[in-house]
């Protein structure tokens, strides 16, 4: 049961980094235009 005592706050800090990281990559616009990033993929924009 000791383990407990260090395994539990290192999941809390975990959930918390990876909050922190959602939070941060709305906050950049990583999600604005979820539709453009599907469409730039079928486009042929490579110089022949």
């Amino acid at each position: 049961m000791s383990y407990l005592i260090v395994l539990v706050p290192v999941a809390v800090l975990m959930g918390l980094a990876g909050l922190a990281a959602f939070m941060w990559t709305l906050r950049s616009g990583q999600y604005d235009d979820l539709d453009g990033a599907a469409q730039r993929i079928l486009l042929d924009d490579d110089p022949e």
